[in-house]
């Protein structure tokens, strides 16, 4: 994280740890006497050897084993999808639980200690948890996941920052006068501004220095080390080293940055004692505030009525090993909506509730939401003919699921529309090379920076809002004067491990299914699209005006040179 040994004080300040001799219990002499031996009570017929107390060594041996027992899933979500807001306490108290229902018990109390709103059935800050993990493996990976990343630490405990000041070539770097002035020439960097955190402050810099010119971005409490010419004899300059009132080797004093001297620079040992605080508190875990919730999912009565028609598509996108971001879309049409007029403009409601269970029927997700059309009464029948899209994204464990949804018209409490099918969550293994689900939008689109993995419909930045088919298995249709848009992530890129790069190809065709010719093929190279990443975002749009009415296919083929996989996803689709 940070350079130079600079992280001792740094973990010693952040964690309140005070460092003492190592005491150890005297030693006895006992060579004098025996040590004591258990009498044998093996024939005694009373004797329980369940009772008999454990020795030293078995006491060691069996909280070995205890240990041990943290393994697999539990050991991943210790490890990898909560280590930055898990509470020392918490952490303690997880590892010292002796089975999987304790441990089951433990992680649903955990989230709903976190729960913004302990009467919903839904979770918000789970699910923000997990979308901003899946954020940062797609936008922070460098050699390593995106969420090991200090920039992805920092975005999966505080969220986007304001604003971002960034540098991705480096360059020409003009000091401010606090820095000593003067130019010099600097590696990548960027400083990530928050107007506010809550319990650290207002007006928060934090500074992050790829000095490996990898894509590793560090945070750093030094604004000097961004200096490519730091140890450059003679080179980068401050004003005052120019002038002759300072020189360069006395940057080199000791403290914990090493910028120059100059008119302004007087209170800079003051501030590296702050910038020492801030990271101590940065770095902390965030303190739990909700802590006597009881709940976690209420039950739902299913309704049911006259049938109320609608479609459902879900999506898989990886979190991380062991979490999955299941969107599931839901379209509904409006000629199947009933509307209320009233004042010139006619509206209509429907009531929405999903539900996820496993085959033992636990609740493993819930959401609830109401659907409010609007048409002006004049264009009322031509809106008819339109449909409506709802979209919520769930992260669930790899798996085998049900998910069940129910719709009711609100204006019309009978008419009620159920689905239930089988939901079965992939698992991404981490050395396996997959891709996420190949989604064809009805619309796809880059976000703005404020946008960024929030909204409905967005997925890291960009805007990809799917169609949906009438039945399962039946080919998403498109008209001829609308485009086609594709998007689907790569994971698990293999990284050179003296590059610090990824190498592989991405081929995606279009192919006439009547024939099997191919009409188009295009292929990119993963450095082109992230160099050092293990995961890739492959999004496009293509116009297919040109193509007769038929029967196609997307076709995406990964081949990836470092591992030695390939993989590939298709989806079918009508021209009409």
């Amino acid at each position: 994280m940070m350079r130079n040994g600079r992280i001792a004080l740094f973990a010693a300040l952040g964690m309140g740890v005070l460092f003492a001799p190592c005491h150890r219990l005297a030693a006895q002499d006992t060579s004098s006497a025996p040590a004591a031996q258990p009498a044998d009570q093996s024939d005694n017929p009373d004797f329980d050897a369940t009772k008999r107390p454990r020795s030293a060594n078995e006491q060691i041996q069996a909280q070995k084993a205890l240990r041990q027992e943290l393994k697999g899933a539990y050991k991943k979500w210790l490890d990898e999808e909560v280590p930055y807001i898990i509470t020392d306490e918490e952490r303690k108290a997880f590892k010292s639980l002796s089975n999987d229902e304790e441990r089951d018990a433990f992680i649903e109390q955990f989230w709903q200690r976190r729960n913004p709103n302990p009467d919903s059935p839904e979770n918000e800050f789970r699910e923000e948890h997990y979308r901003r993990i899946a954020y940062a493996n797609d936008k922070f990976a460098a050699g390593k996941p995106g969420w090991k990343t200090d920039r992805g630490r920092i975005y999966i405990e505080y969220g986007q920052p304001d604003s971002i000041d960034s540098h991705p070539s480096g360059g020409t770097y003009e000091r401010p006068m606090d820095e000593g002035g003067g130019e010099t020439s600097t590696y990548p960097f960027e400083i990530w501004h928050y107007r506010y955190l809550e319990g650290i402050g207002e007006n928060i810099d934090l500074e992050f220095v790829d000095t490996c010119q990898c894509g590793d971005y560090h945070f750093t409490i030094d604004r000097g080390e961004k200096d490519a010419l730091l140890h450059v004899p003679g080179a980068g300059l401050t004003q005052w080293e120019e002038m002759g009132q300072a020189k360069k080797s006395e940057r080199f004093k000791g403290g914990f940055e090493n910028l120059g001297t100059g008119p302004l620079s007087s209170g800079q040992a003051s501030k590296e004692f702050d910038r020492i605080e801030l990271a101590a508190k940065i770095f902390a875990p965030p303190p739990v505030k909700f802590k006597d919730l009881e709940s976690f999912i209420s039950e739902h009565k299913i309704l049911s009525g006259p049938v109320f028609p609608f479609d459902v598509r879900t999506d898989f996108v990886k979190v991380t090993e062991n979490m999955v971001l299941v969107p599931v879309t839901i379209q509904i049409r409006n000629r199947d909506i009933t509307f209320v007029t009233k004042d010139g403009v006619s509206t209509g409601y429907v009531n929405i509730l999903g539900k996820v269970t496993t085959l033992t029927h636990k609740v493993v997700q819930t959401f609830e939401d109401t659907v409010k059309v609007e048409e002006p009464q004049e264009l009322l029948e031509k809106a008819l003919d339109r449909d409506n899209v709802y979209w919520k994204a769930l992260p669930v464990p790899p798996g085998l699921y049900r998910l069940d949804i129910a719709i009711k018209d609100v204006n019309n409490s009978d008419h009620v529309g159920l689905y239930g099918r089988g939901l079965d969550v992939p698992a991404f293994h981490d050395e396996k090379l997959a891709t996420s689900s190949l989604i064809l939008a009805d619309k796809m689109s880059e976000v703005s920076t404020r946008d960024i993995g929030d909204g409905n419909f967005v997925i890291g930045n960009t805007y990809v809002r799917p169609r949906v088919s009438p039945n399962p298995g039946v080919p998403i249709t498109y008209k001829r004067d609308q485009p086609l848009n594709f998007w689907v992530q790569v994971y698990n890129l293999g990284i050179n491990d003296a590059t610090k790069s990824n190498q592989a190809t991405v081929t995606y065709q279009i192919v006439d299914t009547s024939n099997n010719n191919v009409l188009l093929s295009k292929q990119l190279e993963s450095k082109d699209l992230g160099p050092h990443s293990d995961q890739l975002t492959v999004e496009k749009s293509m116009d297919i005006a040109g193509l007769p009415p038929g029967r196609y296919k997307v076709m995406v083929d990964v081949n990836d040179e470092i591992s030695k996989q390939e993989v590939a996803q298709s989806a079918p689709f009508v021209v009409e």
